[in-house]
């Protein structure tokens, strides 16, 4: 259906990733529901290894210079806009230098998972929201890729939950097979001062228990990888939110 105002969230998106199924997923379904007539727009973390200048980012100085609180510290949040090569399509990077200018993703360079990666997710999830709402933009469809971006549906429907921005929102969320590693043992510390509790991620936070979570919080869940590993697909089939299996690009706008 055309005439939509869709919001991806994503972590990958070909060409700023080059080498996954999900960058090149999101890619395809952004660019096939912005040529049938929809407004499209992309969200994704500003992370090191994307060149500004290759890919000509510049800062929307309008949105940036709000500050997002994590853990009672301020962080500064700044937004950058691209143009998706060759396409009219754009892309909007949320920016920290504290959380994403370092080179690698999420792990170091001895395959350590970064401490803060509890943070970046909740620092890119509010960055998001709060950016959406500037730009005065109500998007119909919130799609999501790639784990950081399951935090995003956990606060809309908790922190955000009495503001009615989102409140017709359709939320879809993709899952997709990514190394799971474990989060902050203290992120419910952090997650408490947004008045967030009770999460059954909580228990043992990780990548994988966070996008688990995220399945009690959506509209719609599609499987972003055909084939998924053995904890996702055991989440999938328990699930009690409706879902879809596998679907390629010329079915997405089925979700939707």
């Amino acid at each position: 259906m055309p005439n939509q105002k869709i919001l991806y969230i994503t972590t990958e998106m070909y060409p700023y990733q080059e080498d996954t199924n999900m960058a090149a997923v999101v890619n395809k379904m952004a660019l096939k529901m912005h040529n049938e007539g929809n407004d499209v727009r992309v969200f994704m973390p500003r992370f090191g290894q994307i060149s500004e200048r290759k890919f000509q980012l510049h800062e929307v100085i309008r949105l940036s210079g709000m500050n997002i609180i994590i853990n009672d510290l301020d962080q500064p949040l700044i937004i950058k806009v691209a143009s998706l090569p060759g396409e009219r399509l754009q892309v909007y990077f949320i920016d920290n230098e504290e959380y994403f200018k370092r080179k690698q993703y999420y792990f170091d360079d001895e395959g350590n998972p970064f401490d803060d990666n509890d943070e970046r997710a909740i620092f890119f999830a509010r960055g998001v929201i709060e950016t959406i709402k500037k730009l005065n933009w109500v998007p119909d469809v919130i799609h999501l890729n790639g784990w950081m971006s399951s935090f995003v549906p956990i606060y809309l429907k908790t922190y955000y939950e009495s503001d009615t921005y989102f409140k017709d929102a359709k939320i879809v969320l993709s899952l997709y097979n990514e190394k799971d590693a474990p989060l902050a043992s203290n992120i419910d510390e952090k997650l408490k001062f947004d008045n967030i509790s009770g999460l059954k991620a909580l228990n043992n936070p990780s990548v994988k228990t966070f996008v688990a979570e995220s399945m009690d919080y959506v509209d719609m869940i599609v499987k972003g990888d055909e084939f998924l590993d053995e904890d996702l697909d055991k989440a999938f089939n328990e699930t009690s939110t409706p879902k879809s299996e596998y679907l390629d690009i010329d079915s997405i706008n089925q979700l939707y």
